[in-house]
C-alpha cells in the first residue's frame, strides 16, 4: 500500500512512533535489505525494529517555515540521501517531509531570489551610470565659472582692441575723405572756396598725418591685431579643450595619448589651481592607450581638484607621467594637508568625504577608482597628515574594458 500510494511515493523512509512520540526512522534502504535482498527476511525478519532504526532522525515543529526548515535540514542531512523528516507538534509526532520535495523548494525559492537579485544588480548598474554621469555633470559644474572667467577674460579685451580698432578706423576714413576732397580740386573747374576748406581740412588733419608719421599708428594697428588674435587663440584653447573633455565628437573608446588628457584637464581646472597651485608636469613620452577618454578626463579632474583643495594657502601639485613594464603610470602628488591614516581605506568607499557638508558628493574618488578598475588599472593612494597626498594611476597598454555608463 505504501508504495503503490502517489501520496508516498517520494518517501524514503517510516517513522517508528509510540503513543504519539517519535522514536526513531527506518530508511526504505534498510527496508529493502530485509524484503528485496536474497534471504534478506531470514536474516532480518526476526530482529527487533530498533537494530534497524536511526534514534536521531531529522524533526521539524511544523509551524516551521521554509527558510528554517532548509537550513535545518541541509545542514543535518547526510549523503546519498536515504531518509526523510519528520513533523511534530507540542512535541507529538504530527506527519512526514520528504527532503527531495523540500530542496525543490528550495530551488525554487533560490531561483525567483536569483531573479530577484538580478533585477537588483540592472537597477544598480543603471543606478551606477546614472551616478556616473551626475558626478561629471557635478564635477563640470564646478569648473564652469572658472572657465567662464577664463573666457571672459580674454573676451574683454578682445572686444577693448575692436573698439580701440574702430575709432582709429573712423579717423583713417575722414583722413581719406579729406585727401579725396583735395583731389578733387586740382581740376580747372574747381572753384577757389573748394580749395580753400580741402586745404584747410587736411591742415587740421596734420595731426593725423603727424601720428601716422611719429607715432607708428599702423604698427599700433598690427599691435592691436596680433593681440586680439592672441585672446581669441586663448578662446579657442578653452573650448577645445571642453570638447576634448568631454568627447563628444569621438568615439567611446579610442587610442589616446594620457599626456593629451591631463593637459586638458589642467586647462578645464585653471581656474581652481592657478591662484593658490604651482603645478610641476614632469611628463615623459607615451604610448597610446586604449581607453575611454572622457572617463579618462573625468578621473584627471577629480584629482586635480581635491589636491588643490586639499590645499589651504600656497602649495605645489606634482604631475608625473611614465611608462614601464607594459603599463603607464600617472602620479598626482600635492603638499597638501593630507588624509588621516583611519580615512586612508576608506578614501574610495562610495559618499565617504572628508570635506565639509555641501562642499563634496562623495562620489568623486569612487567612481574614479571604479573607471580605471573597469579599464583594467589600478589607482592607489598613500597620505601623511600635513604632508600631503600622492594618487598612482596603473594603466595597461593593452586591456578588456568593461565600459562605465
Amino acid at each position: 500500500m505504501l508504495l503503490s500510494n502517489n501520496e508516498y511515493n517520494n518517501l524514503l523512509s517510516l517513522p517508528v512512533t509510540y503513543d504519539g512520540r517519535v522514536l526513531g526512522i527506518i530508511s526504505r534502504y534498510q527496508l529493502m535489505n530485509v524484503f528485496m535482498k536474497r534471504f534478506g527476511r531470514d536474516l532480518f525478519g526476526k530482529k527487533r525494529v530498533e537494530e534497524l532504526m536511526n534514534f536521531q532522525p531529522l524533526i521539524l515543529k511544523v509551524d516551521a517555515s521554509i527558510e528554517n526548515a532548509s537550513q535545518y535540514v541541509t545542514q543535518n542531512m547526510s549523503f546519498p540521501i536515504t531518509e526523510d523528516f519528520i513533523l511534530t507538534e507540542n512535541g507529538k509526532y504530527r506527519g512526514m517531509g520528504a527532503v527531495l520535495d523540500l530542496l525543490r523548494i528550495m530551488e525554487g525559492s533560490v531561483e525567483r531570489k536569483n531573479q530577484t537579485l538580478s533585477k537588483t544588480l540592472k537597477h544598480l548598474k543603471n543606478s551606477q551610470s546614472q551616478l556616473l554621469q551626475s558626478e561629471k555633470m557635478a564635477s563640470l559644474g564646478q569648473m564652469v565659472a572658472g572657465v567662464a572667467h577664463e573666457i571672459n577674460t580674454p573676451l574683454g579685451y578682445v572686444k577693448s582692441n575692436v573698439e580701440n580698432l574702430n575709432e582709429v578706423l573712423q579717423q583713417i576714413r575722414g583722413f581719406i575723405k579729406n585727401c579725396d576732397l583735395l583731389a578733387r580740386t586740382t581740376t580747372p573747374e574747381a572753384k577757389e572756396t573748394d580749395k580753400y576748406l580741402a586745404l584747410k581740412n587736411i591742415s587740421n588733419s596734420s595731426l593725423m598725418k603727424e601720428s601716422l608719421q611719429t607715432y607708428s599708428l599702423l604698427e599700433d594697428v598690427e599691435d592691436i591685431f596680433n593681440d586680439t588674435l592672441y585672446g581669441i587663440d586663448q578662446i579657442s584653447e578653452l573650448v577645445m579643450s571642453l570638447k576634448d573633455f568631454s568627447r563628444m565628437d569621438k568615439a567611446r573608446v579610442d587610442n589616446v595619448d594620457l599626456n593629451d588628457c591631463i593637459n586638458n584637464s589642467l586647462i578645464i581646472a585653471k581656474n581652481t589651481l592657478k591662484y593658490k597651485v604651482e603645478v610641476v608636469k614632469e611628463l615623459s613620452d607615451l604610448p597610446q592607450i586604449r581607453c575611454s577618454p572622457s572617463q579618462i578626463n573625468q578621473v584627471f579632474l577629480n584629482l586635480f581638484t581635491n589636491a588643490a583643495q586639499a590645499i589651504e594657502k600656497q602649495g605645489k601639485i606634482l604631475i608625473k607621467s611614465y611608462s614601464e613594464n607594459n603599463s603607464v603610470f600617472v602620479v598626482v602628488e600635492d603638499n597638501g594637508k593630507g588624509i588621516p591614516a583611519s580615512y586612508v581605506s576608506k578614501i574610495f568607499d562610495p559618499f565617504f568625504t572628508t570635506k565639509e557638508i555641501g562642499k563634496g558628493t562623495g562620489m568623486g574618488l569612487s567612481i574614479s577608482y571604479k573607471i580605471i578598475k573597469d579599464h583594467g588599472g589600478v589607482i592607489k593612494v598613500a597620505s601623511r597628515q600635513g604632508v600631503g597626498t600622492r594618487f598612482v594611476i596603473k594603466l595597461p597598454l593593452m586591456a578588456e574594458m568593461k565600459m562605465v555608463g
